[in-house]
């Protein structure tokens, strides 16, 4: 179990890291290849792309050839990505490896969530999702430190390296025990998307990606603007990432006490701030604090909705794998429309725009939870408080 808990956490870790590289690098990108804002929220939003295409595909893979199958076919992804980013010298050519990665990584973690759950005792299970959720936002925290070191370097050593990585993660899956192969049951996706507890993990996992994905493109640019270098920035997003892998366990454990309304609604209401407060485009001493902030309260609904997905997926009898697959499509949706619209609505009219919408989202999912009927629409879990 250990040993697969650590598999696990560096899967989504690398992916994560993967998925953040690119933050600090945007600003450099953008001056290289004369991106506007536009085009550079469709870059940001390739990876989400590709997941989002990949998705559901690799929820069949984790379900019919198992977890750990998926797994190695999405590191087969990852390395090829890796390498096409390491030497692309074109737009087009980038976007097609962010695409590839992003599609990668829609394999992993329908693998890595189906093979975790598969091992994990029911009364343990938002302590392991928070813990796999901690490694990932590590993995965010480490990603601003990779396109940094790119932006300093170059992208064909850092990269190179990442995609050689991905080879040593397979032979490591290799030596660990599969999890069993589940039957397809594409009746029990109706079944789900008419389950109120799996719908409100997607709405959530939606969400949390928008917020990132119009974070991810407008702050960087935001400071690039006040002067503030790769280094520089990747540093606010070291210190975002690392609190908020410390918030995750910590999330993921009060979901195993008091189920996931609660810290999904402390969440809401703090990203709805957090948003309000980035809409202001205060000056970079203010600003980059708010960055940190959104962070960390960007991420909480995250862990809850793995936790909604899980369990709704177990009352109608999806298997995990299929669920994890859901779940790509439902992050993906956001992680497009976050950057893609957020690019868009801040050339077009500011970018006090995008942040506001967040917000605005954030208040409006908070008041249908704080709703008369809330409690009964979406339960406690059977042995929790």
């Amino acid at each position: 179990m250990r040993r697969l808990v650590a598999l696990l956490a560096v899967l989504v870790l690398v992916d994560t890291m993967l998925y953040t590289a690119l933050t600090p690098l945007l600003p450099h990108l953008a001056h290289e290849l004369g991106l506007s804002k536009s085009r550079a929220g469709v870059l940001v939003a390739a990876y989400a792309v590709g997941a989002l295409i990949a998705g559901f595909l690799g929820g069949i893979a984790a379900t019919h050839f198992g977890p750990r199958r998926a797994v190695l076919i999405g590191l087969g992804s990852m390395g090829i990505a890796g390498i096409g980013f390491a030497f692309a010298d074109g737009f087009w050519t980038l976007f097609a490896a962010r695409l590839f990665q992003g599609a990668g990584s829609g394999f992993t973690w329908a693998g890595a969530f189906a093979w975790l759950l598969a091992a994990t005792p029911r009364e343990r299970r938002g302590e392991m999702i928070g813990t796999a959720m901690g490694a990932a936002t590590f993995g965010a925290m480490l990603g601003p430190v990779v396109g940094a070191a790119a932006a300093l370097a170059g992208r064909g050593p850092v990269f190179a390296s990442l995609a050689a990585l991905s080879l040593v993660l397979g032979a490591w899956s290799l030596r660990l025990e599969p999890a069993p192969c589940e039957v397809m049951a594409f009746a029990a996706i109706a079944r789900a998307l008419r389950n109120r507890r799996f719908l409100l993990g997607m709405a959530l996992m939606s969400l949390g990606s928008f917020l990132f994905g119009v974070l991810a493109v407008l702050a960087p640019l935001h400071l690039s603007a006040a002067g503030w270098g790769a280094a520089a920035i990747g540093a606010v997003w070291l210190v975002g990432a690392a609190l908020e892998a410390v918030q995750a366990p910590l999330t993921g454990r009060l979901v195993d006490r008091r189920g996931p309304l609660l810290p999904t609604r402390i969440a809401l209401a703090a990203a709805a701030v957090a948003s309000v407060g980035l809409a202001t485009g205060a000056r970079p001493l203010a600003y980059a604090p708010l960055v940190v902030l959104a962070a960390i309260v960007y991420g909480a609904p995250f862990t809850t909705a793995f936790a909604l997905l899980a369990d709704g997926a177990e009352a109608v009898r999806l298997p995990q794998g299929m669920a994890f697959g859901l779940m790509n499509v439902a992050w993906a949706g956001g992680a497009v429309a976050g950057p893609a619209a957020g690019g868009a609505l801040a050339g077009a009219a500011g970018d006090w725009v995008p942040f506001a919408l967040g917000a605005a989202l954030c208040a409006g999912t908070l008041a249908v939870l704080r709703g008369r009927g809330s409690a009964r629409r979406v339960p406690a879990l059977p042995g929790r408080a």
